[in-house]
């Protein structure tokens, strides 16, 4: 199949581009998607350091101001890890979607045992004494779910008043929780793990607003690139030779006196029409010369 310089320059143009469209369509997905998964961790990250400070706060300001009426009643306004779930519940109560939770394999609280999945964390944070933060992703009912665990171990010696035996915690706390959950922990153990979970579906489909509209300015750009590459091929390369092809032509027939080629500029297709003239005058002149 006969192809024009024209349709060669553009089939090579548009090939090149094909292959530099999709690979930077591969770069820029990964690159979007890794920026809303970080996007993402750093979210929870902030609300895992409000529980911590919360905890905190909790430990060192309510529990002494409570210490005296526990005695006689148990106050879980006093204990860290409930201070915490209540205080993140209130701030996410706005984010339906996050959670958070304190985990634990064996409660006081019933409403803090772990789950099936956060057993699974736990147990890994528990294998792995070395791990600090646990981070991964799962899918729920409201689309995948990113989440970040870091391990509850007892350090401080005074939580196993409340935890060792049922005999040995305070009975105002036995009374509210029972005999039967939360007791037996030991120290340096990890017997559960704070776990936040962040909906990622909001950064992912930010992300994927920005990748649609990345490519298809990158195509907009191509299409623009692609015009006016072609009207300069028109004007400065395939209009020009086909005008000298034309005088070409008519010099093969012996016609002298058809106009000469264009020799404006100082480009190669310029400096071939002047060698084309020359030529032609020669020609022309050797001619008259054997007619004589």
């Amino acid at each position: 199949m006969k192809l024009s310089i024209a349709a060669k320059f553009n089939l090579v143009f548009v090939s090149i581009f094909a292959v530099g469209f999709l690979a930077a369509g591969v770069v820029a997905d990964r690159l979007l998607k890794a920026s809303a998964r970080e996007e993402t961790v750093q979210n929870a990250r902030l609300l895992l350091e409000a529980a911590k400070s919360v905890r905190g706060y909790t430990a060192s300001q309510i529990q002494p101001l409570l210490k005296n009426q526990m005695k006689f009643e148990f106050h879980p306004q006093s204990v860290p890890s409930y201070s915490a779930v209540e205080n993140l519940n209130v701030i996410l109560k706005s984010y339906p979607d996050f959670s958070y939770k304190e985990a634990t394999l064996n409660p006081t609280n019933l409403r803090d045992k772990a789950s099936d999945w956060e057993v699974d964390v736990v147990q890994t944070l528990r294998n792995k004494p070395d791990m600090k933060e646990f981070v991964g992703e799962r899918d729920t009912a409201t689309g995948r779910s990113l989440y970040i665990a870091r391990p509850l171990q007892i350090k401080d010696p005074v939580c196993l008043g409340c935890h060792t035996t049922a005999a040995d915690a305070p009975k105002t706390m036995v009374d509210i929780y029972g005999p039967n959950n939360g007791f037996g922990w030991k120290l340096n153990e990890v017997v559960g793990a704070q776990v936040i979970s962040v909906p990622m579906a909001v950064p992912l489909a930010r992300a994927d607003s920005i990748f649609k509209t990345f490519m298809a300015s990158l195509f907009g750009v191509f299409v623009a690139v692609f015009i006016a590459l072609n009207v300069m091929v028109h004007l400065f390369v395939t209009r020009r030779i086909k005008r000298l092809a034309t005088v070409a032509d008519d010099v093969s027939m012996g016609k002298f006196e058809a106009d000469e080629f264009d020799v404006k500029g100082n480009d190669e297709i310029s400096g071939l029409g002047r060698s084309f003239n020359r030529m032609r005058t020669s020609l022309n002149s050797a001619l008259k010369m054997l007619e004589e």
